[in-house]
C-alpha cells in the first residue's frame, strides 16, 4: 500500500506488532533511529529506546556501504513476526526505509497528537527499492501570496512522505520579497509588502483593497533546513533575476531601468515588464543577495530563474541601450544570458550549481541545470543543448493547474475559459514519460521530474493542498519510477488520504 510504489514487494505471513517494548537498533545510523521516535513516538505513545543487538522485538536500522545494487538512495526492508529490518547503503535510504514502515502501519501513524486504541501492526512484507530519478521535486511559489511559516513544514513533510528529496522554494516575486537579506533591508521592509492583491481572477482586473505580505527570516529558514535535512529533503532555494523582480526594484528604484519612475511592489498578477538593469553595481548587489542565500541553504543547488523576461526596457532605455553596446551584446536578446551567466557564474565559485529555467536553453552557462516547463519538448531542446534536465512540463506537472473543468472547481488560471491552463488530472500527470527518447551523445540527461505549485489561486494554506493532493502522489510515482499501474494508484489512494486525515492536510476527493 505504499505511495510511491516500491520496485519490488512480495508478502510474507503473519505481522510485527509495535509495543512498548519495541527497541531500535542502529549501530551506525543514530541520527536514523532518531528520525524514527520523532516520526512515530506522538501518535502511538511508545519510546523506542535504543537496542544493543537487534533480536526478536527490535527494528534493526543497518548500513551496508557493500550493497551497490541499491545506490544512494534505495533501501531494503523485511517485516517479518519477530521484528523488522531495514538496510541501506547509506543514511538517504534508511530515511526512505523508515517513512515506508510508517505507511506500512495504520494511517493513524500520520497522526499529530496521540492516538490510543490503536493495534500498531505492520504486515509481514520484503520490499527492496531504489528510485529511478536523483532529484524528485516539488516546487512552492511563496512570492504571490506569503505563507505561514508552519505550513512550509507540512509541505516539507508531504514531500518527505513521498519519497520526494527537493523542496524548491521560489522566494521572489513582482508581488512579495520573502526571503530577509540583512545587507539590504528594504527588500523585505518594502518588497514583501503590497498595498493590495488581484481579486477573482486576473482577466477581471479588479483588487481585494486589502494590504497582504510576509517574509521569513534567516533563522526561521535556517531551522525549516534544518528540519528538512532530518527527514532527506534538500530545500533549493530560487532569486529569480533578472525578471520577476518588480519588488526588489520598489525597494530599490537603482535597480531597475527607469530609477526616477519606481513601480510599487505588484498588484497584479502575470509578467511584469519592470526588470534589472545591467549595471556592474546591480550584478553585484543579486551576488551579495546570493550570498547570504547560500549562508542559510546549503543546498548543492541555487535556482537563478531566468524565466518570463521581457526585452521591452532593455529596448526603451537609452542608459540601457549604451551598456548593451558596452558590453558588446548582440542586443537587448541577449541581456538575459550575460545576466545568467553572471550570476551563475558567482554561484559555480562557491561550489554550487546553477539551475535556471529553460528560456535560458542556448545562453545558459555549460553545467547549469536547465528546469524544462513550457512543453514537453523543451526537455528535448535542453538535453541537445548539452544539459542536465529536471523534467517539469506545465502540460503534464503543473499542480496550480485545475485537476479538471468540471462545474464547483474552485477558481484558477483556466477558470472562464482561458486556453492553455490544464487540466492537469491525476490521470494526466500519471501518464507523463519524463524520458524523450534516446540520451543525447552530449551525455546530458533527465535527472529529476518536479511538480510546481504557483499559487495566484492558492492564497491559503488550505487551497495549496486541495491543489497538491492527491495529483502530488503521481509526481512522485512518476519521479520513483517504481510503477505505470493507475488503477493500483487509486487502490493505494484509498488509504493514503486516511494518511492525510490523520495528519490534518487537506486534498481534492479522488
Amino acid at each position: 500500500m505504499l505511495v510511491p510504489a516500491p520496485t519490488s514487494s512480495t508478502p510474507g505471513e503473519g505481522a510485527f506488532t509495535l509495543t512498548g517494548g519495541t527497541a531500535v537498533h542502529a549501530p551506525d545510523a543514530p541520527e536514523i533511529a532518531e528520525l524514527l521516535r520523532e516520526l512515530l513516538s506522538v501518535p502511538t505513545g511508545l519510546a523506542f529506546p535504543a537496542a544493543s543487538a537487534p533480536g526478536d522485538g527490535t527494528i534493526a536500522l543497518l548500513v551496508d556501504p557493500d550493497d551497490t545494487e541499491l545506490g544512494a538512495e534505495g533501501y531494503r526492508l523485511t517485516v517479518t513476526t519477530a521484528g523488522v529490518t531495514a538496510s541501506a547503503a547509506g543514511l538517504a535510504g534508511l530515511r526512505w526505509a523508515v517513512q515506508a514502515l510508517r505507511q506500512l502501519l495504520p494511517p493513524e501513524a500520520f497522526a499529530r497528537t496521540r492516538v490510543d486504541g490503536v493495534a500498531w501492526t505492520v504486515p509481514a512484507v520484503s520490499i527492496t527499492d531504489v528510485p529511478r530519478y536523483p532529484w524528485r521535486g516539488a516546487m512552492l511559489d511563496v512570492g504571490r501570496w506569503h505563507k505561514p511559516i508552519e505550513w512550509l513544514y507540512t509541505f516539507t513533510d508531504l514531500a518527505a512522505m513521498h519519497r520526494l528529496n527537493v523542496f524548491q522554494l521560489h522566494l521572489t516575486e513582482d508581488q512579495g520579497w520573502r526571503f530577509e537579506v540583512k545587507r539590504y533591508p528594504r527588500l523585505t521592509e518594502v518588497g514583501a509588502f503590497r498595498r493590495e492583491s488581484p481579486r477573482g481572477h486576473e482577466f477581471f482586473k479588479d483588487t481585494d483593497g486589502t494590504p497582504h505580505g510576509g517574509f521569513y527570516t534567516q533563522d526561521q529558514l535556517r531551522d525549516l533546513v534544518a528540519y528538512a535535512a532530518r527527514r532527506g529533503v534538500t530545500i533549493v532555494p530560487e532569486i529569480d533575476v533578472p525578471g520577476h523582480t518588480q519588488a526588489a526594484v520598489a525597494a530599490y528604484p537603482e535597480l531597475g531601468n527607469d530609477p526616477e519612475n519606481p513601480p510599487e511592489v505588484g498588484v497584479r498578477f502575470g509578467v511584469s515588464r519592470r526588470v534589472l538593469n545591467a549595471e556592474e553595481s546591480t550584478v553585484e548587489f543579486v551576488r551579495n543577495v546570493l550570498d547570504e542565500l547560500m549562508d542559510v541553504f546549503p543546498s548543492p543547488y541555487i535556482h537563478l530563474g531566468g524565466d518570463e523576461v521581457p526585452l521591452d526596457e532593455w529596448s526603451a532605455s537609452p542608459a540601457a541601450q549604451a551598456r548593451i553596446a558596452e558590453l558588446g551584446l548582440d542586443g537587448p536578446g541577449s541581456v538575459l544570458g550575460w545576466w545568467i551567466g553572471r550570476v551563475a557564474e558567482h554561484v559555480t565559485s562557491k561550489g554550487r550549481l546553477a539551475v535556471v529555467w529553460d528560456e535560458l536553453v542556448g545562453q545558459a552557462p555549460a553545467g547549469a541545470v536547465v528546469m524544462a516547463w513550457r512543453a514537453r519538448d523543451r526537455v528535448v531542446a535542453a538535453l541537445e543543448a548539452g544539459h542536465d534536465v529536471v523534467a517539469t512540463p506545465n502540460s503534464d506537472m503543473y499542480l496550480n493547474y485545475p485537476a479538471s473543468l468540471d462545474p464547483g472547481e474552485p477558481l484558477s488560471i483556466a477558470s472562464h475559459g482561458l486556453p492553455g491552463f490544464g487540466p492537469t488530472p491525476l490521470s494526466k500527470m500519471y501518464a507523463y514519460d519524463p524520458e524523450p527518447g534516446s540520451e543525447p551523445e552530449n551525455g546530458a540527461r533527465v535527472i529529476g521530474v518536479q511538480g510546481n505549485l504557483w499559487t495566484e489561486y492558492a492564497p491559503t494554506p488550505e487551497r495549496a493542498e486541495y491543489d497538491l493532493m492527491p495529483r502530488l502522489a503521481a509526481v512522485a510515482e512518476v519521479a520513483w519510477g517504481s510503477a505505470r499501474d493507475e488503477e493500483g494508484l487509486r487502490e493505494r489512494l484509498v488509504t493514503h488520504l486516511r494518511r492525510l486525515d490523520a495528519a490534518g492536510i487537506g486534498y481534492r476527493p479522488l
